[in-house]
């Protein structure tokens, strides 16, 4: 199972994931990928993007401060293979799910999470991610008919999650 959620606004995918994240440790579930969160340290410069790696404690910086006039992809892409890297290995455990902070660039060509996101599908691991508008092409050619749209709502993502692991709602 591939489900997928496509939100409105800016952050919004990340916020629904990360709280979701944290209802399902809370029901018990053990999960295995990266949410995102974007602190706000200084109102004068973009957020920073960090992921908090679910099948740890890790929390890595996936931004680069590129200065106050950049315009350019302000992707670590280092920061982002380390948490590749991590999650990947955490797919040894066989957890519940994976949630994966978004399909987006990097993943569109090939990288990012694109290999682990194939890997759990092929041991069986239902996974969960966010696409925008504008990657959702490339995302429905690589996940076919295996991808799920889900309602970008906390509820329809819950539920979604607790049915792909075998689980009912409370």
């Amino acid at each position: 199972m591939l489900g997928f959620i496509t939100t409105r606004g800016r952050g919004a995918s990340d916020r629904l994931l990360f709280r979701l994240a944290a209802g399902l440790r809370a029901d018990g579930l053990s999960l295995a990928g990266a949410v995102q969160d974007n602190p706000e340290r200084d109102p004068n410069r973009r957020c920073d993007m960090e992921l908090h790696v679910l099948n740890g404690a890790d929390v890595i910086r996936i931004s680069q401060n590129l200065g106050a006039a950049s315009r350019g992809c302000r992707l670590d892409p280092a920061g982002l293979e380390q948490v590749v890297g991590l999650v990947g290995a955490a797919l040894e455990s066989s957890p519940d799910l994976v949630i994966v902070n978004k399909f987006g660039k990097q993943e569109m060509e090939g990288r990012g999470f694109r290999p682990v996101i194939a890997e759990a599908l092929l041991r069986g691991i239902p996974v969960l991610t966010a696409v925008n508008d504008r990657n959702l092409p490339a995302f429905l050619a690589f996940a076919g008919d295996l991808a799920e749209r889900i309602a970008p709502t906390p509820e329809a993502a819950h539920a979604w999650c607790l049915r792909a692991v075998g689980r009912q709602a409370a």
